[in-house]
């Protein structure tokens, strides 16, 4: 029998719901239970896809191709497993299926209502979530905060599950407990009126993680478990830690794992030295490291307004950490605007005082030029870079005017009619883009990438020296354009390696420069599948080359 525990919100949104789930599936897959977690989203769309990065975050996606909310990409790092798209869920799937089935008449002609039919096909896919990975334990995080009317149809649906077993279902509150600057003292009332919020949909918190600047006191404790209807030690305490990997630590510390297994009556495991002795060695990696290593990563999706949204890049961003941690380097990560470097192309000269450069994905013309300026420059001076998809397109745009004389050459995807399609559009794309099938179309997840001998992407996957073996990986993939291979001879002969190749349509996957320290770039998402206890290669290449880079 499997148990639920659902994850819900309070006060405000992004205060660590996901790396709350993520740190509870952790300290209960080191007691050796099998561990699964979902989330739950409450917009409309069917996956997040379709969606602007700088108002969602970045769109993971799934081995098996669903574009889905960071969130899962959390727990996969956390956990070490790959997780299927099943174990996303949208308001849109959901209202999605319950319609297609009333067209079926798989209701058997009875009136189809919002309640209880949303709330049970939530159910349903909890469940069949819950069989597919056998887990013992199924986090569910519900996205959004307790009052507001998006998500009550998911609250709902854990109060269906609650009424029907409750020693199964275990709710938890993450709530922020602000510390005014002017008080000076943390206060619990916002999150008193969460509870109360959540009451109102039918449902009590077991558990209150208090998300804040510094730990709970024994005082404010006392307070929730009062006007909250907790138990005192039910209420946890989360406090800003230097880095998200120190939560189960904490939640350690709090015995979470012990009074949640109490709870939901199940045995009180010790946690597995199997288990928890690597993820105690990488902290301590993550927390010594005295070298640097400077990455800069060139985008245009970070700034809203007078903000940064590292949100965007965040499996970017984990995979540098654990490849640097790995290596037993401290990153030190820098945002770098490729629109600056259009209006001020001699701003790109900055680019020499970094270890490393990453150009990530993207979609759309603006910011263009800038990159391909700065990729020109950092293959030029021989600085460490690594393009993802996009970023691996234009360091093809960028080397096929600047070595191969084709001035005007260009992505189809910014220039449909330039002379030099270097990189254009999928044959199977051009239909879907004409009927604006677009949701869900693209290339996505993983695809076989056969990695050829004796290059610099080979050594990287292998660990060993160039040898006649050729790697078989699987990436993960996330685009509409390909490398043409109409020029892919002419550029080879003028010194691009097309290093990975994808062995079923011959599609270009990785391509590399000789005679430059290192230069990769790769039409997959390498962040995707990189893990906290198991960095990908090339990140753990790109970041031992940043580190050799003499310095300026």
């Amino acid at each position: 029998m499997t148990r639920f525990i659902f994850i819900v919100g309070g006060v405000m949104s992004g205060i660590g719901k996901g790396v709350t789930a993520a740190s509870l599936a952790r300290i209960l897959y080191n007691r050796g239970y099998a561990v699964s977690a979902v989330k739950i989203d409450p917009y409309v769309n069917v996956d997040a896809g379709t969606m602007n990065p700088v108002e969602h975050g970045e769109v993971f996606v799934t081995s098996d191709g669903m574009e889905c909310d960071q969130d899962i990409g959390t727990y996969e790092r956390f956990l070490g497993v790959d997780l299927p798209g099943i174990n996303s869920i949208t308001t849109g799937q959901i209202f999605q299926e319950v319609i297609r089935k009333e067209r079926g008449l798989e209701y058997n002609g009875r009136c189809v209502e919002v309640v209880p039919d949303i709330p049970n096909e939530v159910i349903r896919r909890l469940k069949l979530a819950a069989r597919q990975a056998r887990a013992d334990i199924l986090l569910v995080e519900i996205g959004g905060t307790a009052g507001e009317y998006q998500n009550i149809l998911y609250l709902e649906a854990a109060r269906f599950m609650r009424h029907e077993s409750p020693q199964d279902v275990a709710v938890v509150l993450v709530s922020y407990l602000p510390i005014p600057h002017a008080l000076r003292e943390m206060k619990t009332k916002p999150t008193q009126q969460a509870v109360h919020a959540l009451q109102a949909a039918g449902l009590q918190p077991d558990f209150i993680v208090g998300r804040a600047a510094q730990p709970i006191d024994v005082p404010r404790k006392r307070k929730l478990a009062i006007f909250c209807n907790v138990a005192e030690e039910n209420v946890i305490s989360a406090p800003n830690l230097s880095s998200v990997y120190e939560v189960p630590l904490q939640f350690e510390r709090e015995e979470f794992a012990k009074r949640l297994c109490k709870k939901m009556r199940i045995p009180i495991r010790k946690p597995k030295a199997v288990y928890e002795k690597p993820w105690m060695q990488f902290i301590h990696r993550s927390q010594k490291s005295t070298k640097t290593v400077s990455i800069g990563i060139l985008g245009k999706y970070f700034a809203s307004g007078a903000f940064v949204l590292e949100d965007v890049y965040i499996s970017v961003i984990e995979a540098i950490k654990h490849a640097a941690w790995e290596r037993g380097l401290t990153p030190k990560i820098q945002w770098l605007d490729s629109e600056a470097y259009e209006q001020f192309p001699q701003k790109i000269k900055e680019l020499k005082q970094f270890d490393g450069i990453i150009v990530p994905g993207g979609f759309g013309a603006r910011g263009t030029e800038g990159k391909i300026g700065a990729i020109h420059y950092l293959r030029t001076k021989y600085i460490p870079f690594l393009g993802l998809c996009f970023g691996m397109q234009l360091a093809v745009v960028e080397f096929a005017r600047n070595v191969a004389n084709m001035r005007q050459a260009h992505t189809t995807e910014i220039n449909p009619q330039t002379k030099f399609p270097v990189i254009d559009i999928m044959p199977e794309q051009v239909t879907k883009i004409h009927e604006k099938i677009l949701g869900g179309s693209m290339r996505l997840g993983n695809y076989t990438c056969k990695v050829i001998p004796h290059t610099l992407a080979q050594h990287a996957y292998s660990r060993k020296k160039r040898t006649n073996i050729a790697v078989i990986a699987n990436e993960r993939h996330r685009h509409r354009y390909e490398f043409n291979n109409e020029f892919k001879s002419k550029l080879e002969r003028l010194g691009l390696i097309c290093s990975g190749i994808n062995p079923d349509k011959q599609l270009v996957e990785i391509i590399e420069l000789k005679n430059h320290p290192f230069f990769i770039g790769t039409q997959f998402h390498p962040e995707l599948r990189s893990r906290p206890l198991n960095p990908h290669p090339l990140f753990l290449a790109f970041i031992e080359a940043a580190h050799k880079k003499p310095s300026v």
